[in-house]
């Protein structure tokens, strides 16, 4: 089989995807690659066009994206909880979520466009890190994880003072003052990110844990929050509360577990609080982390039952 640029075989990159699979092909692969997903079916005169055409920009993007092609009249479930109410529509999924889209038969340079707007937005088709900056950014990361934030703070200075353009070590520096406390510190580091790496996610990631610290200022003693959520399981607001202050305490994954228990109970209340908050954590914590993972999995089929 023949090896396309980022490594992935022709034949992985596109799929015949149907309601059985979706979860695994899209939401589940998602995850990790970027799934753009093309709703047609074989009666749809612009499909015809449309889907060559995206077929072969997902190509050309090497492994960086991968694609689904769903047939709206053989899995009308799924176009149903999507909204899709005209073909040809598409999608692209990012960590089990819908990004970006568009209807109709478009042009091949916005296909083009839409394609590596995808994958600028999942971070998957850059340039890696320096390799020997990599180890100075695990040292790094180890310090923080073990609560030496002013120590990893100095170490990812250094890297960027040999390295301006290190998305890592920006982030990682502003997560290492968030750590500390000092969040008027962490936003102008982020603020002061050149613009080319503005959008990387080391960047997003210190972005979304500064917001929760911002959140987390205002938010009550977990113990009194924990008798209230007791006291009334159906009380909203003291839950969500709680979740904010288990952040803040380090134990993100009781927190998770709060807010996806409080979206299963009422998904839109306070204008879908808890699905913000979820993504707004999964964004904080580390690429691959258990929790995060787990998290993005239940949150999916929730929104997908």
């Amino acid at each position: 089989m023949i090896e396309l640029g980022g490594g992935a075989p022709a034949g992985d990159l596109i799929k015949d995807v149907s309601e059985a699979d979706f979860m695994a092909e899209v939401v589940d692969m998602s995850q990790t690659v970027p799934v753009i997903v093309d709703f047609w079916a074989p009666w749809c005169g612009p499909c015809k066009t449309l889907g060559p055409a995206l077929e072969a920009a997902v190509t050309k993007a090497g492994g960086a994206v991968r694609m689904a092609k769903v047939n709206v009249d053989e899995n009308q479930a799924i176009a149903g909880q999507l909204r899709v109410q005209s073909i040809p529509t598409v999608y692209a999924f990012w960590q089990g979520q819908p990004i970006d889209g568009f209807q109709g038969a478009v042009p091949g340079s916005e296909i083009d466009a839409f394609v590596a707007r995808v994958v600028e937005a999942a971070g998957t088709g850059g340039a890696q890190p320096d390799a020997g900056f990599a180890e100075a950014i695990t040292a790094a990361d180890e310090m923080l994880d073990e609560g030496d934030a002013a120590g990893a703070a100095q170490t990812f200075a250094a890297i960027l003072a040999e390295d301006p353009m290190n998305a890592a070590a920006f982030g990682g520096m502003a997560r290492a003052h968030v750590a500390l406390g000092e969040l008027e510190q962490a936003e102008a580091i982020l603020n002061g990110a050149p613009a080319e790496i503005g959008n990387a996610p080391e960047i997003e990631a210190a972005h979304a844990q500064l917001a929760l610290a911002r959140q987390a200022e205002g938010a009550g003693p977990v113990a009194d929050l924990e008798a209230a959520v007791a006291a009334d399981p159906a009380d909203h607001q003291a839950r969500y509360d709680l979740a904010l202050a288990l952040v803040a305490a380090g134990r993100s994954e009781e927190a998770v577990d709060h807010l996806l228990e409080l979206f299963r109970q009422d998904k839109e209340w306070n204008d879908g609080a808890a699905k913000t908050q979820l993504l707004t954590i999964f964004d904080a914590l580390k690429p691959g982390d258990p929790v995060a993972a787990r998290g993005r999995r239940k949150l999916s089929s929730m929104i997908f039952a």
